[in-house]
């Protein structure tokens, strides 16, 4: 069998990663061809261009890329249906891998076309579902509620698991030596700052963050301050911690990342799949985000739940404090991150809704890239 697979950032990169993982033990001999990162990589893709050409996010972002974004999606297209795969597997990244489905069935109108990561509409947009039914068969859906929406629009959806309830997350043994190894006293809250994997998130964010994070040591002094970073963004991540007053501890290395979130008392984190990873590491957190003007015009007019952040909306709970657009702002955040801190009952209510979390995402059964795969084999057997 061959899969013809696309992601087009880091977080997708992972969830392709475990499904090739999947195939692999469920289909030997199984070849793969098409686009992503390091990950990927590892399990034996040969991405055909950078797959951080693909990492941006919002209108305003994307404009200035749009003419290399179009010749990239009809260069991909022509390589999908040259390449005539079992499926095409795009994952997350809409904006760029439904125009390469749709483009691609234009040229091969019985290509079996898959989607991982399904289209957030019961947030906004909801009409996205019936557009993408056009060009996608089969969605892999991350959280529990999301299948019915799929059905509804006329694709078939399976709940496969999300890969952050598989995580492995560092000991009481990792997170002492992190501390040790950064002279952090065992009595100094770690508080990590986390403003997104993408380019246009951390030159968006990274500035208020830090001052919100200033704001929490004028009034807690003791605080060391942690920035986990990753490849694509590690550059800017450095130069801005250069100057920044706080002095973090950048750290880019996964397994040091992993002792780091161990380590840590409390986040300030982008919105985004980030959040599933602190409550697997039972971290509370302070949600913020913006987008460029434009794009948080457009947005907030489509915006159809009280909500963004994924641990509010898997548990049913509001115990997250999120600012979001105009809201993100250092003031609030760093009363938000004080209360986190030092309001037990607070820090109670995260930590519930954190661990209710990671039990409705599968956590204990079987790990979401098999559970992916298996799903993927049905659909394309049910799809002959």
């Amino acid at each position: 069998m061959r899969f013809f697979l696309i992601a087009g950032e880091p977080s997708g990169d992972q969830l392709g990663a475990a499904l090739m993982a999947g195939l692999k033990e469920l289909v030997p001999g199984v070849e793969f061809v098409g686009i992503g990162g390091a990950a990927m990589a590892a399990e034996g893709l040969a991405s055909r261009f950078p797959m951080d050409e693909l990492s941006l996010m919002g209108i305003w972002e994307v404009l200035p890329q749009y003419r290399n974004l179009k010749r990239r999606i009809a260069e991909t297209a022509a390589a999908v249906a040259e390449a005539a795969p079992d499926a095409l597997i795009t994952i997350d990244s809409p904006d760029f891998c439904l125009r390469v489905a749709r483009a691609a069935r234009g040229m091969a109108p019985y290509l079996r076309t898959i989607h991982y990561v399904a289209p957030s509409v019961w947030a906004w947009r909801s009409g996205r579902a019936k557009k993408m039914a056009q060009v996608i068969d089969h969605v892999l859906a991350l959280l529990p509620f999301e299948p019915p929406y799929m059905r509804e629009a006329g694709m078939s959806c399976d709940f496969v698991g999300h890969p952050v309830a598989g995580l492995e997350v560092g000991g009481p043994e990792e997170a002492g030596r992190f501390r040790a190894n950064h002279g952090i006293t065992t009595d100094a809250p770690v508080v990590l700052c986390l403003p997104g994997s993408r380019k246009s998130e951390v030159g968006r964010l990274a500035g208020r963050f830090d001052e919100a994070l200033i704001r929490l040591r004028d009034r807690v002094p003791e605080i060391r301050v942690v920035l986990p970073t990753v490849p694509g963004v590690a550059h800017m991540v450095r130069d801005m911690a250069r100057r920044w007053p706080t002095v973090p501890i950048v750290v880019e290395d996964e397994a040091e990342k992993r002792a780091a979130f161990a380590a840590a008392d409390l986040a300030l984190a982008a919105s985004g799949t980030v959040s599933l990873e602190l409550a697997a590491n039972r971290t509370p957190m302070v949600i913020g985000y913006d987008m460029a003007p434009i794009s948080r015009l457009i947005v907030g007019m489509m915006l159809r739940t009280d909500t963004v952040t994924l641990v509010n909306l898997v548990s049913e709970t509001r115990t997250v404090p999120e600012f979001l657009g105009r809201e993100c702002q250092p003031g609030p955040m760093a009363l938000a991150l004080q209360t986190a801190l030092e309001d037990m009952t607070a820090r109670k209510a995260q930590l519930d809704a954190m661990d209710l979390t990671m039990e409705r995402l599968g956590k204990g059964g079987e790990a979401p890239g098999l559970r992916a795969a298996r799903s993927v084999l049905e659909a394309v057997r049910a799809l002959r």
